[in-house]
């Protein structure tokens, strides 16, 4: 216990809050289904507050391909970035709190990496918004911005989960030492996955007042930091060697080649490369400067995508005819694998870089539709 807190109404009236434990386990799992707020988002890495969208509770998870679920994860959800974040939540009373709950949640993120399907995911979260009565693309929308394209959102969750970009969150009313010990440890070992605990304290007053207060164990300075994120402050400045570095540690040697080799031809072909400013993923937008207009219609990132910018392209002629955007889908959809709808022509669709990996004949179409636009942008008056 760490001692009782103190409410003051008005100027003279103040209310002695005592330190209580939760009835039962599943009244604070009910808290954090209800109010995902307690998650502490403000109190993460970054300077950017994390938004939780609680996918499910009681999310299936099996150990084997096309297996039912050998266990359960008590909470599942996505920040804003879509990084799938596990939920376990024990109170201190319970014995297994110190080191079952470890090898417990390994266990799911081991196995959830490899076999949740996006499917499921998805499935759990339709599931959730059906029986709460909620609008699924509202609630992404609130969570992710109104301007980020679901499908991409949905997209990019499943690129994190097999690129292993998970957060293990260890949720009790209070965190002994030795878990916070073991937390802080994993956090420091693994990248880039997370792994953090939070202390949810409830104080009762004798009116029946009830305060709870979260704390975020296990993100030291010293461990944010040799992980190469940044506790405050702005996003770091990317540059050809640290975005391929990522993309090289993220996904791997034949998608960094392929990255790699559109990266050098389109420099050839004189297109000047961007940098972003992201603090986690790294991004490259080639611009292409034609009768006085800059054009970028890809960007490309370092957690596997492409996106095709028909969002930015259509605020600049000729891309602002809705036919010259349709016929740039039209290339955009003779690449191999690739079947986008008619409402993509005002959003920001992304492309794997695994699709261009395993086929060759992918990357080439890709270059042909970038020529095009080439083509189309030089013509314009």
């Amino acid at each position: 216990m760490s001692g009782d807190i103190f409410l003051l109404r008005g100027d003279d009236e103040l209310v002695e809050m005592r330190e209580s434990p939760y009835e039962a386990e599943d009244v604070l799992q009910s808290l954090i289904a209800k109010f995902p707020s307690l998650l502490a988002g403000d109190q993460h890495a970054g300077d950017t507050p994390r938004r939780w969208l609680l996918v499910g509770r009681e999310a299936a998870l099996p150990d084997e391909e096309d297996a039912a679920g050998r266990w359960s994860v008590d909470h599942l959800f996505l920040d804003q970035d879509a990084v799938p974040t596990l939920v376990e939540v024990k109170r201190s009373s319970d014995t297994r709190i110190r080191r079952e709950v470890v090898g417990q949640m390994l266990d799911y993120a081991a196995n959830g990496v490899v076999y949740w399907p996006l499917e499921q995911l998805r499935e759990f979260f339709a599931r959730r918004c059906e029986h709460d009565g909620l609008d699924p693309l509202s609630v992404v929308a609130e969570v992710a911005g109104s301007d980020v394209d679901v499908e991409e959102f949905w997209g990019r969750a499943g690129d994190n989960l097999r690129a292993g970009k998970v957060r293990m969150v260890f949720v009790s009313d209070e965190i002994p030492r030795e878990l916070a010990r073991v937390v802080e440890f994993l956090n420091g070992q693994m990248n880039p996955a997370e792994v953090i605990a939070i202390e949810i304290k409830q104080y009762l007053g004798a009116d029946g007042m009830k305060t709870l207060v979260p704390r975020v164990i296990g993100q030291t300075a010293e461990v944010e930091a040799r992980k190469g994120r940044r506790m405050s402050g702005e996003g770091r400045q990317w540059d050809e060697q640290s975005l391929f570095a990522d993309l090289m540690e993220k996904r791997g040697e034949d998608e960094t080649r392929v990255a790699r080799e559109l990266y050098e031809w389109m420099l050839a072909r004189g297109w000047i490369p961007t940098f972003g400013r992201g603090k986690q993923d790294g991004s490259w937008v080639p611009v292409f400067a034609a009768n006085g207009r800059e054009h970028y219609p890809i960007a490309l990132y370092s957690y596997g995508r492409i996106e095709v910018q028909f969002q930015h392209l259509k605020a600049r002629a000729p891309f602002d005819d809705e036919e010259t955007r349709l016929e740039l889908l039209r290339c955009v959809n003779e690449i191999p694998g690739v079947s986008f709808g008619r409402e993509v022509i005002t959003k920001r669709p992304s492309i794997q870089l695994s699709l261009l990996a395993s086929n060759p004949v992918a990357l080439e179409q890709l270059k042909r539709t970038i020529e095009w636009v080439e083509d189309e942008a030089s013509r314009a008056a």
